[in-house]
């Protein structure tokens, strides 16, 4: 299913032009409009799912093996020094189109592209009482 309205869908599925690298019936790897780095790329399904809560996991395993091929190749072609890929999900995790994506960023050594995090110190009780809530 495509929504009409989801600019990501129309990206994948050749509605609005791209700086396309990769593309087969399921994805479009497009580079980004506004790389962290250069060669940032989005896998893009081609149909829509807001996020990975709702993705098939048939698709979200054929978009992680994408991901590894793509960076292999651009880490050859590009010569960058490591990759981040991330994948945001809702607005409070940075997530700004409501269509799965996965950005493929290359890093390159002193880039500062990304951001360290803050670290959280917690005590020897509150990981064990979070360790005991996350069980699967």
């Amino acid at each position: 299913m495509k929504d009409e309205n989801c600019i990501f869908c129309k990206l994948a599925n050749g509605d609005i032009p791209t700086n396309a690298i990769y593309e087969d019936e399921e994805f479009k790897v497009i580079l980004d409009a506004s790389p962290a780095t250069k060669g940032h790329a989005l896998i893009l399904p081609k149909q829509h799912y807001a996020n990975i809560y709702e993705i098939d996991d048939e698709i979200l395993g054929k978009a992680a093996k994408l991901a590894k091929k793509v960076i292999k190749h651009e880490k050859e072609v590009l010569g960058c020094d490591g990759y981040n890929v991330l994948q945001n999900n809702e607005e409070a995790a940075g997530q700004t189109v409501f269509h799965f994506h996965m950005h493929l960023i290359p890093r390159y050594a002193g880039d500062h592209a990304i951001q360290d995090w803050d670290h959280l110190s917690l005590s020897d009780e509150e990981m064990k009482e979070i360790c005991d809530k996350m069980k699967l």
